[in-house]
């Protein structure tokens, strides 16, 4: 199934905010930026508490609706920081393609500030659980050819396509291709996107030896969080979040 988006930037209605989806609480804060930009940012790591959240975001009225924030790697050759601004998502309502104009213009937002070495243009998968192995990550890169992945971009997709608004995909790759999560990095995730730390302690008390991986990891997501501070600049300073 392919889902087209119309309208197209240009016939929405420009008083309307652009509704920003992501997972995280540490995303949302970072998307919700420092600037004057009408936008509306709605996040939970838990699948209906996001759609009930987009949903009445939705219903307020909306000019786009962009999924931004972290996402797996999926293509061996990503590094954690590298930035992806996708064509279509992959998941499990099917193939849902972005809005060209609109990604243009993210395009060239981003190409006119310090992030153009980080980007790479191409498909997004989107998965309903946490990809953990490396040999998940390379199964699912080989069968959609999508170079990385995350939990929001197809709720946020459909949700576009049902309501004929723009949609677009922004997201920094946290975790490469190579990669596998250790059981406590997903232990202290709460539904509604926010971290508990004692689930972490718990885990690594249970087994230090992922200590290590941990760390590695907490690097990975430093050099996300960058790209993703310094995207959400450039959206705003080029004026890309505005329909």
């Amino acid at each position: 199934m392919s889902v087209s988006m119309r309208p197209s930037v240009g016939t929405s209605d420009s008083r309307l905010p652009v509704i920003v989806v992501t997972g995280m609480a540490f995303e949302a804060r970072i998307a919700r930026g420092d600037d004057s930009e009408r936008v509306e940012v709605v996040y939970a790591a838990r699948a209906d508490l996001l759609e009930r959240a987009l949903n009445a975001a939705v219903a307020r009225g909306a000019a786009g609706i962009v999924s931004f924030g972290t996402a797996g790697g999926l293509a061996p050759d990503l590094e954690p920081g590298a930035l992806i601004v996708a064509d279509a998502v992959y998941g499990p309502f099917g193939r849902i393609d972005t809005d060209r104009q609109w990604t243009e213009r993210i395009v060239a937002a981003v190409t006119a500030e310090r992030l153009a070495g980080r980007l790479r243009r191409g498909a997004m998968a989107a998965v309903a659980a946490p990809l953990i192995t490396a040999e998940d990550k390379r199964a699912l890169h080989e069968s959609t050819g999508a170079l990385a992945v995350d939990m929001e971009s197809h709720i946020a997709g459909a949700s576009a396509a049902a309501h004929g608004v723009p949609f677009a995909v922004c997201r920094a790759v946290v975790d490469p291709a190579w990669r596998t999560l250790p059981p406590a990095a997903t232990a202290g995730l709460r539904d509604d996107g926010t971290t508990a730390l004692g689930p972490i302690l718990r885990e690594l008390l249970r087994q230090p030896s992922q200590l290590g991986a941990l760390l590695r990891l907490a690097a990975d997501a430093r050099a996300a969080r960058a790209t993703l501070v310094e995207l959400r600049r450039a959206l705003g300073k080029g004026g890309a979040l505005r329909i």
